[in-house]
């Protein structure tokens, strides 16, 4: 327990007194109000048609059922709020096109990003099937003090592959995937790695259960009962101004000398499989197949985006651009 003293300042339009006032202040005070300004992301990822909206609203009813039933003032106050394909008016054919794609993955980010905030556990349930797109959903939810983890619906190839028949021949529902665009995302899909901290906590729905672990999951997010769940942001992305005058000038050259050292290492190693290209102590580890330079400035062009507003040291910017490097063509 402290006890401190408040003074009201004086201004020109009134005249306040100061006064005494004695406040009893206590650690569990402080974890309530800061539990009360971070709210969670959940990522839902797996194969098409695997039934991720499904157990998506399983844990929206869940959530929203705790909400109703509990007597914490800053736990009634939240909402959920889904986001998936349907809630952005998107069709399954933008799966067929890169770029329509891509365009998909940029409008379920800014619904993310948009609905991120103090009252409000945002459900993203895309196919969010790509590990760097599940990255960038994570630095954004730690730019925002947010906890965030992901939920695999487990669902066997087969068994995905009988719904998506199913619902492509029920012109009532929805409908399912054409069946060069499932196939295709059932070769691409890469599966969520409890080991990586941007698939962290990771909670695997086996296709028999019969609902997810919601309570696993609530207590991992929002916490127990006189728990909290804090989240600090690591320096790749606390939000400040930048300090130096030249960091955006440090930042394009320094991750444009990382582009143009991979282009001109496979330019020397022409029908090599793979490689790794040492910057110092750290590398990055090439695909199989050859990476272009349209696709290295796309990545770049991304990184930058994401960090412009950073104050990163260039070791950093290195450290940090090699990793999302890695990340993104892995």
């Amino acid at each position: 327990m402290v006890s401190f003293r408040l003074w009201r300042p004086i201004s020109a339009r009134s005249t306040w007194k100061a006064r005494n006032v004695s406040t009893k202040y206590t650690t569990r005070d402080d974890d309530k109000i800061i539990k009360a300004l971070i709210m969670p992301l959940i990522l839902v990822s797996g194969y098409p048609s695997s039934g991720k909206t499904y157990r998506s609203n399983q844990l929206v009813d869940f959530f929203n059922s705790k909400i109703r039933n509990a007597t914490e003032p800053h736990i009634r106050r939240l909402n959920v709020t889904h986001i998936n394909d349907q809630t952005l008016g998107l069709s399954r054919e933008v799966y067929r096109e890169v770029r329509s794609e891509k365009d998909t993955r940029a409008a379920e980010y800014s619904a993310v990003k948009r609905d991120l905030g103090r009252d409000t556990i945002v459900v993203a349930d895309g196919l969010n099937y790509i590990k760097g797109f599940r990255y960038q959903l994570y630095c954004e939810a730690k730019a925002f003090h947010t906890p965030s983890c992901v939920v695999h619906v487990g669902t066997p190839i087969d068994k995905c592959t009988d719904i998506n028949a199913e619902l492509l021949s029920n012109t009532k529902q929805d409908g399912g995937y054409p069946s060069d665009i499932f196939e295709n995302l059932i070769y691409r899909y890469e599966e969520p790695n409890g080991m990586t901290r941007w698939d962290s906590p990771l909670f695997t729905v086996p296709y028999d259960d019969a609902t997810p672990p919601c309570e696993d999951i609530w207590n991992a997010l929002i916490g127990t009962e006189g728990g909290l769940k804090k989240v600090k942001p690591n320096l790749a992305t606390v939000m400040k101004p930048a300090a130096e005058s030249d960091y955006l000038y440090e930042l394009d050259k320094t991750t444009q000398e990382i582009v143009n050292a991979v282009i001109d290492w496979q330019k020397d190693h022409t029908g090599e499989l793979g490689g790794q290209v040492v910057f110092g102590d750290k590398f990055v580890e090439l695909p199989a197949s050859p990476v272009t330079l349209p696709q290295l400035q796309r990545i770049r062009r991304q990184f930058i985006s994401m960090n412009r507003q950073h104050n990163l040291a260039k070791p950093r910017i290195y450290g940090s651009f090699i990793e999302y490097l890695n990340t993104s063509l892995d």
